[in-house]
């Protein structure tokens, strides 16, 4: 089964309001993105995703990308230079410890809904959403087909 088929639109829609709301708090961006496969280091590939969606060009560095792999049981949580510069590993490290036990559990949706609620906490206690604030990148899910390796 590919990655799109195992989110449902109820499930889509879950993560993209929860994007929405965490993005009300911050000035931040927040990318969800689901690979079928990742065959490379997990870390390699979310950074090359990281830079094709262009999230290193928001104005304070505060992009975060949530990047899973479903067929490999891969993911990782990448930050941009400014916000990993103000929480650094520990903080990611801990998002994804929970992040994976919701997983474990086949509780995607819930898991990225996890990291994507703290993470704009995080965001918000480092970059508060400003009056002149705007979207910078969508907020709905990706979907690739994976690294070939």
């Amino acid at each position: 089964m590919n990655a799109p088929d195992l989110f449902k639109s109820a499930d889509r829609e879950a993560i993209r309001s929860a994007v929405f709301a965490a993005e009300q708090l911050t000035s931040g961006e927040i990318r969800v993105y689901i690979d079928d496969e990742c065959k490379t280091d997990v870390l390699d590939r979310a950074a090359f995703v990281f830079a094709e969606l262009g999230m290193q060009n928001t104005e304070l560095r505060n992009g975060v990308l949530i990047y899973i792999a479903m067929r490999d049981h891969k993911f990782a949580i990448i930050g941009d230079a400014g916000i990993h510069k103000q929480v650094g590993d520990p903080f990611w490290s801990k998002v994804r410890e929970e992040m994976g036990n919701h997983f474990r559990e086949g509780k995607f949706t819930e898991g990225i809904r996890f990291a994507v609620t703290e993470t704009g906490k995080k965001l918000k206690e480092f970059y508060p959403r400003s009056a002149a604030d705007i979207n910078e990148l969508p907020d709905d899910m990706i979907f690739g087909k994976g690294d070939q390796g």
